[in-house]
């Protein structure tokens, strides 16, 4: 099978703030190919997020590139329509106050909340409440953000994510901060969007986030990448324990994976 990517980083190099946080990185994503990319904290999961939402850029330099759908210049409205995303960085931007059916509208828009010049269409409206029926968020749209557990705030984000029905998803840490309960229910979540064709890119530092759906992982560590390959060959206790820096031991039930001290 031929696949396409829609990430593609050459001797890539790049600063948040005043941090370099990537060093010749190279790595290709593609579509259709559900993937993981895991690290300890520090490692440049969040930063290549950021790449990926032009949120930061790489160095112009000679014989580095980063293309997005195979090219260079992207418009940031048609890369929102193709991307969605989800990361706690836009979960803190929201203030309280907002309603969760507007949360989910601002999604056309690409902002925080509705402005007052943002009137979204009929054909919007209805699909945002199809999205919302089917993610069983119907009961929070006149709920105020901040009143919210954290999984149905994260639930929120992932229907503003969805609205253009975006050939990626990206979720930064996703499961951060959630309860067993609401754990459980955003891994069935990811699971049928990936079940349904939707391409995911799940970055954290939590192996139990990693659904059974991820077929590639990808071991990032120091702004490099460590370990590249199938997700069944790369989630074993040798690699992982080098990628943490301390003994582990991984145990698999029903697809899931975990780790243990060993």
């Amino acid at each position: 099978m031929v696949l396409t990517p829609y990430l593609e980083l050459h001797n890539v190099n790049a600063y948040l703030g005043e941090r370099r946080v990537f060093n010749g990185l190279n790595l290709e994503l593609n579509l259709g190919e559900q993937t993981a990319v895991l690290g300890p904290n520090g490692a440049g999961k969040s930063a290549l997020v950021k790449l990926i939402s032009r949120s930061i850029y790489p160095l112009v330099e000679p014989g580095s590139s980063l293309k997005l759908f195979g090219s260079s210049t992207v418009n940031l409205w048609a890369l929102r329509r193709r991307i969605g995303l989800v990361s706690t960085d836009l979960q803190g931007q929201y203030i309280p106050q907002v309603r969760g059916l507007d949360v989910v509208l601002s999604g056309w828009f690409g902002s925080v909340g509705l402005g007052r010049d943002q009137e979204p269409t009929a054909g919007q409206r209805q699909r945002t409440w199809e999205l919302m029926e089917k993610l069983s968020l119907v009961e929070l749209s006149h709920e105020p953000f901040g009143q919210l557990s954290e999984g149905q705030r994260r639930r929120l984000l992932i229907a503003r994510a969805l609205v253009h029905k975006p050939e990626v998803l990206v979720l930064d840490e996703p499961t951060n901060a959630l309860d067993l309960k609401a754990k459980h229910q955003l891994l069935d979540l990811l699971r049928q969007l990936a079940q349904n064709g939707t391409t995911l890119l799940l970055v954290t530092h939590q192996i139990e986030a990693i659904v059974p759906e991820i077929s590639r992982c990808v071991l990032l560590n120091q702004g490099q990448v460590v370990g590249d390959g199938a997700s069944s060959e790369v989630l074993q206790s040798q690699p992982l324990s080098d990628l943490f820096g301390t003994p582990l031991q991984v145990l698999e039930a029903n697809n899931y994976r975990q780790v243990l001290p060993r």
